[in-house]
């Protein structure tokens, strides 16, 4: 009988990735080789705006969202089109955002990323607050109120 070992590499993220418009997910990408980029001047802003643009055009309903120095996550619904269809506008427009403004020639994101499936309120919230809390756990901050580069639909 054969051993089951699982394969490693980023394909895996996209084995069994599925996009249903309506469904909540959580989003998480990284720059590459975990550069530190969106520390330099504008670079946050230029992937929030990017974020706020998906979600007035309609293709997502953005929930949450929090900018780390190497990495992104947010929280939102698929409006329209696909997961990597949003993440193809938001890293191509970021990309030549931030190259451009900052006078980069790297390569900005890795090319994958991870998501995650929402099921229910409770788990939505949970998500949430687990998004907006990654500059608490990583020690940057106190409070997530204090971070500058996060959003959150809600009142919190």
């Amino acid at each position: 009988m054969n051993e089951f070992k699982p394969a490693n590499g980023s394909k895996n993220l996209r084995k069994g990735r599925v996009s249903i418009v309506g469904q909540y997910y959580m989003i998480t990408t990284a720059a590459y080789n975990k550069n530190e980029v969106f520390n330099l001047t504008g670079a946050a802003d230029a992937v929030l705006n990017s974020l706020y643009w998906l979600d007035k055009q309609k293709r997502i309903d953005l929930q949450a969202a929090v900018v780390m120095p190497d990495h992104l996550h947010f929280v939102a619904k698929l409006n329209s089109g696909t997961l990597s269809g949003v993440m193809h506008s938001l890293k191509s427009f970021t990309s030549k955002k931030i190259k451009s403004d900052l006078n980069l020639k790297n390569n900005i994101w890795q090319s994958q990323y991870h998501d995650h499936a929402i099921c229910g309120d409770d788990e939505l919230t949970k998500t949430i607050t687990y998004c907006l809390n990654n500059p608490v756990r990583a020690n940057i901050v106190d409070d997530f109120h204090d971070y500058p580069y996060w959003y959150c639909k809600f009142e919190v």
